[in-house]
């Protein structure tokens, strides 16, 4: 196989270490799962975990109701596991536990040999940010998706909490994760 043959055969989710990609990852079946603050927690504790033990760098983010998106870059496995697949490994475990204690699991049901519930979809986006052009226009894209008409959650995209807006506009420093896309390009 030929390098023009295994790129072609990489899914949209390979990450290579060391590069800066916009990433989205979306709720099995589009369900509104992360509505519900406390599964935003969940993302955020996560985010914070990757970063702290420096596997990640994490620029941008947003979390949806039902997906999120992130400019990242991968700096090194999680043992044998990608931090994303540890993420969504994750994250995953716990949303289950909630769940499990509401008795609303029901949605996330799978027939498979490996699992009984599927919290994400397969195969996640990514995509690698080789310009500065791309870069801002994937930031201000992450930036303004509350804003979207089809969302409606916020009047301007610094008044929604769960996104890294306020720390690019307002030097809001809330999440300590995070670090200046700025500096990168």
């Amino acid at each position: 196989m030929n390098l023009e043959q295994s790129t072609a055969a990489r899914r949209n989710s390979y990450m290579e270490i060391g590069q800066i990609y916009f990433w989205t990852a979306t709720i099995r079946n589009w369900i509104h799962l992360m509505k519900d603050d406390r599964f935003k927690q969940i993302v955020i504790s996560s985010l914070e975990f990757l970063s702290e033990k420096g596997l990640v760098d994490i620029f941008c983010f947003v979390i949806m109701p039902n997906h999120i998106h992130l400019i990242w870059r991968v700096n090194e496995l999680n043992g044998k596991e990608t931090p994303q697949g540890s993420f969504l490994k994750y994250t995953a475990h716990e949303f289950k536990k909630i769940l499990k204690e509401e008795n609303g699991l029901s949605s996330f049901y799978v027939n498979a040999s490996n699992k009984r519930y599927e919290f994400w979809q397969r195969d996640p986006l990514a995509i690698q940010l080789f310009s500065s052009e791309i870069a801002f226009q994937k930031m201000d894209y992450i930036h303004n998706n509350p804003c979207q008409d089809r969302w409606n959650l916020v009047e301007e995209p610094h008044l929604y909490k769960y996104s890294s807006d306020s720390y690019y506009h307002l030097d809001d420093k809330k999440y300590k994760f995070l670090l200046d896309l700025r500096d990168e390009f």
